[in-house]
């Protein structure tokens, strides 16, 4: 039997791969740049409520590589271990909040927000 597939299904689909590959950057760390371009391709084509997660995606992405690289030049004063240890935490809940609302395909109310 031939099923008809929905592009916004299989769109919802590549958003919560997306996610899976942000988590699994914290391990792998080469992950989370496949997922950034995934982001980059799939958000121009993507349903009104899908854009707000690729948006929210990429910001994830170059918000906590900034957060990154101050950590880890701060860490010879010792704050830096504390900047790392809270951006990895910020990273977390912003892709569970994601992955949240992916599931209810809902559209996330600020993609826009430093914050979460």
């Amino acid at each position: 039997m031939n099923q008809v597939s929905n592009p916004s299904t299989e769109k919802g689909s590549n958003a919560k791969i997306i996610y899976i590959l942000y988590l699994a950057s914290l391990i792998f760390g080469i992950t989370g740049l496949v997922g950034l371009v995934m982001a980059y391709v799939y958000k121009n084509d993507a349903p009104e409520w899908l854009k707000s997660h690729y948006q929210w995606q990429i910001r994830t992405f170059w918000i906590g590589l900034l957060f990154a690289i101050i950590g880890i030049i701060t860490t010879s004063i010792l704050i830096g271990f504390l900047i790392l240890i809270l951006n990895v935490i910020w990273f977390i809940v912003r892709c569970i909040k994601g992955l949240s609302a992916l599931e209810k395909q809902q559209p996330l109310p600020k993609p826009s927000s430093w914050l979460f």
